[in-house]
C-alpha cells in the first residue's frame, strides 16, 4: 500500500487542491452553465470529504461512530447495507483489527459475528477476554462484493476512519487478524505466514500480527500458532497493566 496513510497530510493536500481549483476557475472565465457545473463539482468534493474535515474536531468514539455511519466516501457503501463501525470497550487496552465485514456482519452491522466470529469469541473466552473488554474492528468498514479482498484504493479511502478510531480508543496493543490488517498497520510487504507472532512497535503501540480466524477454519493446524500469539498478547497486557 506504500507508506502508511497520513490523515492530516491528506487533509492539508485536499484543502490545497480545492483552493487551487477555485483559483483556476474564476467567475466569468466560463459560460454561466458550465460555471454552475464546476461549482457543483466542488460542493460534491467537499461533501465527500466532510468526514475527514471534521476529524480534528471530534474527541469521542461515539461522535466518530455517528459520523462514520453516514460515510459515502467510496463505492463499497453503495453495495453494502451499512457501515460496520466496530464494537467493544471504547477505552480498550487491546484492539483487534480484521479485514472487513462479511455477509453476516453486513446484515447485523456488527464485526465478526459469522462463523469466523464465533471462533474468535471462543479464542477470547479461552484467554479470559471478551468483546466487552477488548475492541473489535476492521480495516474496511463496508462489505466488499462477494467478500472479495478490498482493493488498495478502498483501503486507502477507508484507512483514515480506522486511524481516527484507533486514536480515540488509544489501545496499548493492536492485534492484526490476517494479512490485510498486517499490511495496512505494519508494512505493505508483510508476509503473514513468516512474520506472524512477532511483536512490532509503531506510534507507541505494540502490534501483534496473527492469522485471521477464517484461515483457522480452512486450516485447523493454524489454531496452535494463533493461540500462542494470543498468549503473548495477554502476557504483555498483564505486564502493562
Amino acid at each position: 500500500m506504500g507508506e502508511q496513510f497520513d490523515l492530516f497530510k491528506y487533509l492539508n493536500s485536499s484543502k490545497k487542491d480545492v483552493d487551487t481549483y477555485r483559483g483556476d476557475k474564476s467567475a466569468g472565465d466560463k459560460p454561466g452553465e458550465l460555471q454552475d457545473i464546476e461549482e457543483a463539482s466542488t460542493e460534491i468534493y467537499l461533501e465527500k470529504d466532510i468526514i475527514l474535515q471534521k476529524a480534528g474536531e471530534i474527541n469521542s468514539l461515539e461522535e466518530w461512530k455517528k459520523l462514520c455511519l453516514g460515510c459515502q466516501r467510496c463505492e463499497l457503501r453503495h453495495g453494502a447495507k451499512g457501515v460496520v463501525f466496530g464494537e467493544g470497550n471504547p477505552e480498550a487496552e487491546i484492539m483487534f483489527v480484521g479485514e472487513g465485514p462479511g455477509a453476516r456482519e453486513d446484515e447485523l452491522g456488527r464485526p465478526f459475528v459469522g462463523t469466523a466470529g464465533e471462533l474468535l469469541d471462543r479464542i477470547l473466552s479461552s484467554a479470559e477476554l471478551s468483546r466487552e473488554i477488548v475492541f473489535i474492528g476492521n480495516v474496511i468498514k463496508c462489505r466488499p462484493p462477494s467478500n472479495r479482498t478490498p482493493s488498495k484504493e478502498e483501503i486507502e479511502t477507508c484507512y483514515p476512519l480506522l486511524e481516527k478510531q484507533i486514536q480515540l480508543i488509544n489501545p496499548a496493543i493492536l492485534v492484526c487478524l490476517g494479512s490485510v490488517a498486517a499490511k495496512t498497520l505494519i508494512k505493505p510487504n508483510f508476509a503473514i505466514t513468516k512474520e506472524r507472532g512477532t511483536w512490532y512497535k509503531k506510534d507507541g503501540r505494540m502490534i501483534m500480527p496473527t492469522f485471521h480466524p477464517a484461515a483457522l477454519l480452512r486450516d485447523p493446524t493454524k489454531k496452535r500458532p494463533v493461540w500462542e500469539d494470543i498468549k503473548q498478547v495477554v502476557k504483555l497486557n498483564e505486564e502493562i497493566s
